[in-house]
């Protein structure tokens, strides 16, 4: 980037000392590619947040905004139509899921 950044200088430093173009022409010129530049940068800069949020499980606030939105549109048609909610099934406590086997007796 930085060899593509002075050399496009050099071009244009070349073509203002020999009187091709006017100092306002080049500065217009790498106004210009400086402008466009950034923009390349800020989409690269972009992609790579968005991928690295994304690896972390994180959403973007208009894409949770609009499951939030979702969510408030299913709850209100099922009032409507009288949908009642599933019960929640509650699964045995942890104690109660081990078997506890008799203690063996130990001859002496």
């Amino acid at each position: 980037m930085a060899n593509d950044f002075f050399s496009t200088l050099r071009t244009h430093f070349s073509k203002l000392t020999d009187g091709e173009k006017s100092a306002s022409e080049v500065r217009a010129v790498l106004n210009q590619w400086m402008r466009d530049g950034s923009g390349a940068i800020k989409v690269k800069i972009e992609d790579e947040v968005e991928r690295s949020v994304s690896k972390m499980g994180f959403v973007k606030r208009g894409e949770f905004e609009a499951l939030k939105e979702e969510v408030a549109r299913l709850k209100s048609e099922a009032k409507k139509t009288g949908v009642k909610k599933a019960p929640i099934k509650k699964s045995a406590s942890k104690r109660s899921e081990i078997k506890k086997t008799p203690a063996k007796k130990t001859s002496k």
